[in-house]
């Protein structure tokens, strides 16, 4: 099933109101549900391969590297950096489920390349309460990979820091520009 990128039509909910996409995905997944075959697989990535990347919306990881189902861990946040977070789900992902590469994929015309910390000062004005983690807003498509890069070859936590790459995924053309860690 295709999930188009357009809103979908306002229709009357089971409570006789509108429908929310929510409600859309729910349905969506009844289908898929109807349909349903356990994999029988284990959690475990087959390529033992954890993919980072930003969570924007043009990009299709699997499609794009080629994956099926079970290949990989895909970790995504907003930028794809390297925080806390993103290090703490590939410990987990290292240490108790097997993986030992790490790709890390940024993209062309990313949001966070527009914001600031300013971001975080209006969010504080609106709500009164200054939000606890950092925008991770970057100038520099191609630093922000290599800092992304550097942050996982540094992370005492995890076990495998030989095979770390990192790339700039064009989402006009669709190709990986590899990045190297030393320019």
């Amino acid at each position: 099933m295709s999930i188009s990128a357009s809103p979908p039509p306002s229709t009357s909910g089971a409570d006789g109101g509108h429908s929310t996409v929510t409600d859309r995905l729910v349905a969506a997944n009844a289908r898929y549900a109807a349909e349903f075959t356990d994999p029988g697989m284990d959690a475990r990535p087959v390529l033992k391969v954890a993919v980072v990347a930003c969570m924007d919306a043009r990009i299709d990881l699997h499609a794009a590297l080629g994956l099926e189902l079970g290949d990989c861990h895909t970790i995504r946040n907003a930028g794809g950096v390297v925080t806390d977070d993103i290090i703490r789900s590939l410990t987990i992902s290292q240490r108790a489920l097997g993986t030992r590469s790490v790709v890390l994929i940024h993209h062309t015309g990313c949001g966070l390349l527009n914001l600031t910390e300013d971001f975080r000062h209006e969010i504080e004005e609106e709500v009164g309460q200054r939000p606890p983690w950092a925008v991770e807003a970057f100038r520099d498509l191609d630093q922000d990979v290599r800092q992304s890069m550097q942050r996982v070859r540094t992370s005492p936590f995890l076990l495998h820091k030989d095979d770390v790459r990192g790339f700039v995924f064009d989402v006009t053309t669709g190709l990986l520009r590899e990045i190297d860690p030393r320019s």
